[in-house]
């Protein structure tokens, strides 16, 4: 089976959240779409490891937040490579009140979707949540992010609970050289020497060997020895 055929599926970068008495989280997630128009209804794929699905399975309600382009990576990091179990996600990210009692991410939004729901598809490692909308709206106007801008123009990278993570392509050797990306191993954050780190001191064009041991991951904050040199 030629795994690359799958890549060519198209994605957005949604920020999914779900809770109930006062305890929320988020998560990041790509495998969201529209099921039916009328009655509008949305499907969502959720890993079984992550918070987020419990927190569904518990509330029977979620919203999605559909990210802009603008977006920066210590946003995704923060919804998309830390669990919710060890962190309040939302303590510092603007929310308001939606009709389902779930805080709605205004941060870096082009609108949000509000389900209850409607049945479930158990699929192995994951579950396909099926919801009935009940409010939607649009923030901005700005340009929502594909996956494929996640991926090409942030360097972002899948983590291991997502439906489009290749454990096979991340397993594949590659040898480093002066040119070559580092990965980090905790958040995805990817270091590019073409583009450096100038925002914390690092200047285009410097190699991943040549920056200081001090640098840190600028997304989760983890230090060099946690980067792997990318696949």
């Amino acid at each position: 089976m030629n795994r690359a055929a799958l890549h060519k599926i198209g994605y957005g970068m949604y920020i999914v959240t779900s809770g109930q008495n006062g305890k929320f989280n988020g998560q990041i997630a790509n495998a969201v779409i529209q099921a039916t128009s009328r009655p509008a209804s949305v499907a969502i794929c959720i890993s079984k490891d992550n918070y987020t699905h419990e927190l569904i399975s518990a509330s029977r309600k979620f919203v999605i937040t559909i990210l802009t382009e603008a977006a920066p990576m210590t946003f995704i990091g923060l919804f998309g490579f830390k669990s919710g179990r060890d962190l309040d996600k939302l303590e510092d990210v603007k929310t308001k009140p939606g009709v389902t009692g779930l805080p709605i991410i205004v941060d870096h939004s082009a609108g949000f979707i509000e389900a209850e729901l409607a049945g479930q598809l158990d699929c192995g490692s994951h579950t396909i949540f099926l919801g009935n909308v009940v409010e939607a709206d649009v923030l901005s106007d700005a340009e929502p992010m594909t996956y494929l801008y996640y991926k090409n123009v942030k360097g972002g990278k899948a983590p291991k609970t997502a439906p489009t993570f290749d454990a096979d392509a991340a397993a594949k050797p590659k040898a480093p050289s002066p040119s070559a990306r580092y990965v980090c191993s905790v958040c995805g954050y990817v270091y590019d020497p073409a583009q450096g780190d100038p925002q914390n001191g690092v200047a285009p064009g410097t190699s991943f060997e040549d920056i200081p041991d001090s640098w840190t991951c600028p997304v989760c904050g983890v230090d060099k020895t946690k980067f792997e040199v990318e696949k």
